[in-house]
Parts: C-alpha cells; sequence; structure tokens
C-alpha cells in the first residue's frame, strides 16, 4: 500500500475493512477517511466532501483518491456493493482497491470472486488482491491490475524483493485449482453450485431455528451472533469437544455487543456433516439460550 499510495493522498477505507488494510493504510501516510459499512450514500457524500475541501491546511487537490473495501468482509459476511462502487468511481474519478481474499473461488457463476458475482468488469477495478490459502488451499496471495501497475509495484514494493519465494509445490497446487475452475469447468461448476446450495441451507436451518446471522444470503462465511463474551468461550470449547471446528471474535475485533462465532460452508462438506453441525450448534447453543428468535419461531 506505501508504493500505492502516499502522502497528499485519500484513502477511503470501509469501517469493517479487515485490520491489516487498516494498518497498510496507516503505514502509507496517506490520509484516510472511513465511511460506514457497506454504505454507498456515506462514501459518495464523504468524496464530495473531501474533493470541495482538498487536503488540510493547504486545500490543494488531492493526488489520488483510492476506496478500498473487501469482497466479503471476514467477519461480518457481507458481500460489498461492488456496482455502486464502480459508479462512485467512474463518477468522480477515483481508484478502486478490492481485497478478495475470501471471495475468489467462492462465489460468482465461475467462481471468480464479487466481479463475476455481479457481472462486473474487472478490468474497472485498479488492484484486485487476493490470498491462495483459502478457496486454493495453499499459500502466499496475488495482486493483479493493468500492465502498468504492476511493473511500477514490482519495482517499487519492498515486499516483492525481500519476500520468500514461492515453493514449487505451493505453485502446482495453485495452478492444478485454476485448471480445475477454468478448463474442467463441468466438475467446477458442480463444486460452485454446491458451496451455493450449502450455503443457503446452512443459513436457512439456522435461521429457522432462531440464531442470528449476519451478512449475506450467499455468502459462505456465516457468523453467528451470540452478543455476550461471557458465553462465547464455553460455546466454543463445546462445539471443539463436539468434532465443530470454528472460532470466535470478541471486542476489540468487534464491538463490545458485536461478539460471534464464525463458520464457513465449503463445496467439500455434505449434507450430512451440515445437518450435524446445525444439530451441535441447536443443542449448545439452547443450552445458552443464544437462539434469540426461539420464542417467534416457536410463535
Amino acid at each position: 500500500m506505501s508504493a500505492l499510495f502516499g502522502k497528499g493522498c485519500l484513502v477511503m477505507s470501509d469501517q469493517l475493512n479487515h485490520a491489516s488494510i487498516a494498518l497498510g493504510c496507516r503505514l502509507s501516510g496517506a490520509n484516510i477517511e472511513i465511511f460506514k459499512h457497506n454504505d454507498m450514500v456515506d462514501l459518495e457524500q464523504k468524496v464530495r466532501h473531501a474533493i470541495l475541501t482538498g487536503q488540510p491546511h493547504t486545500g490543494k487537490s488531492w493526488k489520488k483518491i483510492i476506496v478500498i473495501v473487501e469482497g466479503i468482509y471476514s467477519m461480518e459476511g457481507t458481500i460489498v456493493n461492488l456496482p455502486e462502487i464502480l459508479r462512485i468511481k467512474k463518477t468522480y474519478k477515483l481508484y478502486v482497491y478490492v481485497d478478495e481474499a475470501h471471495s475468489i473461488g467462492a462465489i460468482g457463476p465461475q467462481g471468480r470472486g464479487v466481479c463475476d458475482y455481479y457481472g462486473c468488469n474487472p478490468r474497472d477495478i485498479d488492484i484486485l488482491m487476493g490470498t491462495f490459502t483459502k478457496s486454493f488451499a495453499a499459500a502466499g496471495g496475488y495482486m493483479a491490475g493493468n500492465e502498468k501497475t504492476i511493473r511500477y509495484l514490482r519495482s517499487k514494493t519492498a515486499a516483492y524483493h525481500y519476500g520468500t519465494l514461492m515453493a514449487a509445490p505451493v505453485a502446482q497446487q495453485i495452478i492444478s485449482v485454476l485448471s480445475e475452475l477454468y478448463y474442467n469447468q463441468n466438475q467446477s461448476h458442480e463444486r460452485l453450485k454446491r458451496i451455493h446450495e450449502n450455503t443457503l441451507y446452512f443459513r436457512q436451518k439456522l435461521k429457522q431455528l432462531g440464531y442470528h446471522l449476519d451478512g449475506n444470503d450467499d455468502s459462505p462465511v456465516v457468523p453467528l451472533m451470540v452478543y455476550m463474551e461471557s458465553y462465547l468461550k464455553y460455546l466454543l470449547i463445546k462445539l471443539m469437544e463436539s468434532g465443530i471446528a470454528t472460532i470466535g471474535v470478541a471486542y476489540p475485533v468487534t464491538s463490545l455487543i458485536g461478539v460471534r462465532i464464525r463458520l464457513c460452508v465449503s463445496a467439500s462438506h455434505t449434507r450430512a456433516m451440515l445437518d450435524k453441525a446445525i444439530e451441535t450448534i441447536d443443542t449448545i447453543g439452547s443450552q445458552l439460550a443464544v437462539n434469540f428468535n426461539k420464542s417467534k419461531v416457536l410463535k
């Protein structure tokens, strides 16, 4: 990020961007403006104000204004409103940086992430960043953009010069996944269909049991809201003892009352696995009374 923008630039960062994005923005030396989570009205208002007022103290025009968002937000399961982001970008001549760590390989008819999900042209996005540690089951990550941008990053980014090279088996794993996604389309489409069906089924069943879920219905990242930190550790331990792997997050990662566990659905989960997970979650969750809509469901 320090290579892409710095002093005299303005970063418009989503309120719930990952901590690594927030840290990278701060280290760059650019001015940072936070907009409400996935709120395109708030973003546009702040962009307009920033353009009208210019840089603090001097009033000079900004060198660049960059909007930074995630494809799927890792702790919320929200899918970014990409069409509106691109409309604002084109209207005000901005740059857009999208972190696709959780969306690449998981959403869209061809598994190509948030651009594929909305049918947007990826060339309209200046920087597409992602990881190989999730859908690709490998290690490392990537930066994608036009040829001029990538050449610039290769010459200016310290991580490119001092980072460790990717091991050959890791590279082969990534190539194998890409080959399956883009060349063996019958099998890859079956996997994509299955992850979509699993996501809808899992979310629907938990909602019917009275649990509060955050995020979009199409998001395979499923945050189950607990709200009270005192319940979180017990819930995690009991789930692990029952063979259900998940993580819990609380303040300061979330707000004081935003305590949750995060469950992730994949194409490899069978219906029997999902049913077992749902039954286990409901058994333990009912003991803690974190199925807050249970009374409404019973009525």
